[in-house]
């Protein structure tokens, strides 16, 4: 049996967390079972106690022959000392160069020059001994929403997109429903736009519909490509458009039939593949092919993986054992890889065509798009990034106020220390591919870039184990600075002390939930002492709507699911109405407006809550379609797959019907008023 002090020893050099404060603020300690779990998810073995020690030894030797730290993170246009004795020499190579751009001999310390933001590397060469140190020079803070729009203080809608739909379309909502949306609601002053994670789920995933659930974060939802925005060309094609724009007979006026829309859609795309094959124009295949060059060997992994899964099934863990390895030669059989690479760039060009309308239209940001925590265990991403990815755990979360139980989320995690010595490369990648397509990201658990809730396969309790956070948050300003993009971190649930601060010292904005801002008496935090640094909303997909809440309908759902009794659901229902009641007076004594333009008026709780929302410091407010459209059920009920609709409520509006929705008007009138109609001071201070 392997010693509990080797075991120890080896959690700590791991990073594995000896204990954690649950919900209730008591300590949790981290088992022996969970710290072995966890070392093998990183790669260490510990059949035995032999191999415990030896383990040891190699670590504690490799950190002791070391003369520099492994990786430095250093601010981006200014010069850096790092004090080193040793009459060493050193050479600088920066990110995509293999020539030296400064080199010198070290006398009592290295003097590096100011650097652009990247991950260069440091080579220090002293007699027979050589390291390379990992230059991590990064902004010291990411683009602030007035860097980016010249405005202090916006607002913005959030929606589903997969709930969008309009007379052009019988399906679920796609990215030109997205381009359209944008128009209309910049209109009323909107300065984003947010919708659910757009990653891609996986050709063949039929049963997967949530997406925070994704195959791959780095790559589009072929789901939402609009058809009819890619010209046919064949008989057979002009055919199936037909069939797909007659489609409407099988689609619910309340719920998104996604096995009707799959059954028309897929052959319509692989029709459209055919016709661009067959005759595209010079120009056309050009430009297809300067995406595949520029995309890389990335796409290629990708487009290969979803080959395979239409060969050998969708889960990569039961394929043959030669391709449970990202090897390109092996793609052979079910659809051509080239077909889903023309996916990915169609996806692409329309999701890029709804930014820039945005920021036509007047959106100071534009789309705000939202990254998932994680991939699944048997996806694309999993797939191609084994390199980095930690063996036989997911990612979950312990108990908290979103899930009482504690979630396990089936989804992969990063190994720090593989992470690492590839650089951050899969990391970095898919947070640049997600800014380059919008104005505002949301990271999802933002936490995770600290620690991360690691749940082992072999049934031991989960621990957290910490990430390189000042490296991973570096990452994130790099490639903010490089997109322009503002960055919004979710820091829900069990924050340790410290982190908000660390987000906010690195331009990273909060975010708020005003279900979840509460005293410790219970009472809702009035919305003008929330923080200025911050986005601020009543609900979320996860959360009660308004009229949900004020109506408890969550609390419905947990007595018919028996997760709570009558007894315990009366209980919270009194407590629910006492929560309301305050919620009609977050605005002060002033009242509503009668009436709303075109006639529509607002609930009283509603305009208290989005007038205070309004007059409240934060710099963005975000206010959900469904509370302006008055949906009483949530999108996703955390803790149920088939109980609840999860991920499939459409929007009560038509696309093109935004325009002139009342509620809508009102909402975009109250903003204005309170000063976040950015288009509207831009105009002003443009007249003066």
């Amino acid at each position: 049996m392997i010693s509990d002090q080797a075991v120890r020893q080896l959690a700590a050099h791991a990073g594995i967390m000896p204990s954690y404060r649950n919900l209730a603020g008591i300590r949790q300690s981290t088992s022996r079972e969970t710290n072995m779990a966890l070392l093998r998810a990183c790669g260490i073995q510990l059949d035995n106690d032999a191999m415990a020690v030896e383990a040891l030894k190699r670590i504690e030797a490799a950190r002791s022959e070391r003369l520099l730290p492994e990786e430095l993170v250093i601010v981006s246009g200014k010069p850096f000392r790092l004090d080193f004795a040793n009459p060493a020499m050193w050479q600088l190579v920066l990110e995509g160069s293999s020539d030296p751009v400064a080199e010198d001999r070290a006398k009592d310390f290295i003097d590096l020059p100011p650097m652009s933001s990247g991950i260069h590397k440091l080579t220090v060469t002293d007699g027979g001994h050589s390291e390379v140190i990992r230059l991590i020079v990064a902004p010291a803070t990411a683009p602030s929403v007035a860097d980016v729009t010249g405005c202090e203080r916006l607002w913005g809608i959030n929606l589903a997109l997969y709930g969008l739909h309009s007379k052009r379309n019988p399906g679920i909502g796609d990215y030109e429903d997205l381009e359209q949306a944008s128009t209309a609601l910049a209109a009323h002053g909107t300065g984003f736009l947010g919708i659910n994670p757009v990653h891609a789920i996986g050709w063949n995933s039929d049963e997967v519909i949530s997406p925070y659930s994704p195959s791959h974060r780095g790559y589009l939802n072929a789901s939402h490509i609009a058809v009819d925005r890619i010209a046919p060309v064949s008989d057979r094609t002009l055919a199936l458009m037909a069939a797909w724009k007659e489609n409407t007979g099988g689609v619910s006026q309340t719920l998104v039939d996604y096995e009707s829309h799959a059954r028309h859609h897929r052959p319509l795309l692989r029709a459209l593949y055919d016709d661009f094959a067959a005759s595209a124009s010079p120009e056309q295949a050009a430009q297809f092919k300067l995406f595949c060059e520029r995309e890389g060997e990335a796409l290629r992994r990708f487009a290969g993986f979803e080959s395979l899964s239409d060969l050998h099934g969708v889960d990569w863990r039961t394929w043959p054992v030669p391709l449970q390895q990202p090897n390109l030669d092996d793609v052979s059989g079910g659809d051509n890889p080239d077909f889903h690479m023309w996916l990915q760039w169609q996806a692409e060009n329309q999701l890029q065509a709804a930014q820039q309308q945005a920021r036509s239209a007047g959106m100071a940001l534009g789309l705000y798009l939202d990254l998932a925590v994680g991939a699944r265990r048997d996806g694309a991403e999993a797939w191609a990034e084994q390199d980095s990815i930690a063996e036989g755990v997911s990612i979950g979360a312990p108990p908290d106020h979103l899930s009482p139980a504690g979630q396990n989320w089936n989804l992969a995690a990063f190994a720090p220390s593989k992470l690492a010595a590839n650089d951050y490369r899969a990391f970095r990648t898919i947070v640049s591919r997600n800014m380059r397509r919008c104005g505002l990201l949301r990271i999802d658990h933002v936490l995770g870039l600290n620690r991360c809730f690691w749940i082992p396969d072999d049934g031991s309790p989960g621990g957290y184990i910490k990430h390189n956070f000042g490296a991973l948050l570096a990452i994130v300003r790099i490639e903010a600075e490089r997109n322009r993009t503002v960055v919004i971190g979710e820091d829900l649930g069990l924050v340790p002390g410290g982190f908000r601060s660390a987000l906010k010292d690195s331009g990273i904005y909060s975010y708020s939930v005003l279900q979840y801002e509460k005293t410790r008496l219970g009472s809702f935090r009035k919305p003008a002492r929330l923080p200025a640094h911050s986005l601020a909303c009543f609900a979320t997909h996860d959360t009660p709507t308004l009229e949900g809440f004020v109506k408890a309908r969550d609390i419905d759902w947990w007595q018919k699911l028996d997760w709570i009794d009558e007894r315990e659901g009366r209980k919270l229902r009194r407590r629910r109405k006492g929560e309301c009641a305050p919620l009609g007076k977050l605005a002060g004594n002033r009242p509503g407006k009668d009436k709303a333009p075109n006639g529509a008026t607002l609930t009283p709780i509603s305009h208290s809550v989005h007038e205070a929302l309004a007059a409240s410091p934060v710099c963005m407010v975000s206010v959900q379609q469904d509370d302006i459209e008055g949906q009483t059920e949530t999108q996703n009920l955390p803790g149920t797959i088939n109980e609840h609709p999860n991920w499939q409520r459409r929007s009560l509006t038509p696309v093109d019907q935004l325009l002139r929705h009342p509620e809508l008007e009102e909402i975009g009138q109250l903003m204005t008023e309170y000063g976040r109609n950015c288009r509207m001071i831009a105009k002003k201070e443009k007249a003066i």
